[in-house]
């Protein structure tokens, strides 16, 4: 991971820079696409982005694939950006279930390589499961995050690690970031030349710990990555500012609208220079147990899983006593 010293503001955004619009409406709350660039499509999916990377009649590249069942909504938009051709190969920001969950679906017919990060690697070739979701944290889909499977994914023979000097696979000009916090292996894609960002989740544009952010994805505003799935503060910290210090013309985003301008300039680096104020949660597990930026381990205990499933269970237990007893 990329160390900062100290974390000092980017130089102010140019004016050329500062006039850059995506070119599209806004993409309904059901779904649908929205092109951000010539060459950049936002899928949006339940509760999720995907991203479709490449012109129109040239290699393209998908970056992440979405919740379980949405595999048809992204080869519906391939089918109308990319004539239905397979993309050339599909890059996952990380594993969360809600960046992988159409992945399987989609390699049965696209017999595509997956890249991703070597640190995300064991969790997605069966080894080990994410760090358990922390239901702590604040926020009624937090509390809900129990349900969102942790993995071990197995995506063999298809997965294979980025390439360890940046460059993403297929598209010319793009750069892949280690940004971790969010998972040890997450990462972003960045263009320098028009300062295109795809943040995955290393912060989102939604509150997405709540209903509405989640689901509507209102408010739209740069908020912190997801509560609930991030379990290195100090590391996430440090991602936030280095993509902050790029900076982004265009941030699109895992979750909530892509954001353009000043605004988002303001936001991202306010993000960068409160995160401990504003962004670190009052309350959760991994603020004094942290998950190290680090290849993960098989056999690792995972003593969250442990606590939250026995509370479940003990809950159920007395509910199920309660009943019998009335």
């Amino acid at each position: 991971m990329t160390q900062l010293p100290a974390w000092q503001p980017p130089p102010p955004l140019t004016t050329s820079v500062e006039q850059i619009r995506p070119p599209a409406p806004h993409v309904s709350t059901f779904g649908g696409t929205q092109v951000l660039r010539p060459d950049v499509v936002r899928v949006r999916l339940p509760m999720v982005n995907a991203y479709l990377l490449g012109l129109p009649g040239e290699p393209w590249v998908l970056v992440d694939a979405g919740m379980p069942g949405t595999a048809g909504m992204i080869r519906a938009a391939a089918e109308n950006y990319h004539a239905g051709r397979p993309p050339a190969a599909i890059v996952l920001t990380h594993g969360h279930l809600d960046h992988i969950g159409g992945l399987h679906d989609l390699l049965q017919t696209w017999k595509v390589p997956v890249y991703a990060h070597p640190l995300e690697l064991p969790y997605l070739t069966g080894q080990v499961p994410y760090p358990f979701p922390d239901p702590s944290v604040g926020g009624v889909m937090s509390l809900l995050s129990p349900a969102f499977v942790p993995g071990p994914f197995d995506f063999r023979p298809h997965i294979q690690a980025l390439p360890p000097a940046g460059e993403v696979p297929h598209l010319a000009g793009w750069r892949w970031l280690h940004t971790p916090g969010h998972s040890v292996g997450h990462v972003s894609l960045w263009r320098e030349a028009d300062r295109t960002l795809i943040a995955g989740d290393a912060f989102v544009t939604t509150k997405q710990e709540t209903v509405t952010g989640a689901l509507a994805q209102k408010p739209t505003l740069v908020h912190r990555p997801p509560a609930y799935y991030t379990p290195n503060w100090d590391a996430a910290r440090e991602s936030v500012r280095l993509l902050a210090a790029l900076p982004p013309a265009l941030a699109a985003t895992g979750h909530g609208h892509p954001m353009t301008e000043v605004q988002m300039d303001l936001d991202l680096q306010r993000l960068a220079r409160n995160f401990d104020e504003a962004a670190r949660p009052l309350r959760g597990w991994y603020l004094s147990h942290p998950v190290p930026v680090a290849l993960p381990q098989p056999g690792t205990p995972d003593p969250l899983k442990r606590i939250v499933l026995g509370a479940l269970a003990a809950v159920g237990l007395i509910l199920l006593v309660d009943r019998l007893r009335s």
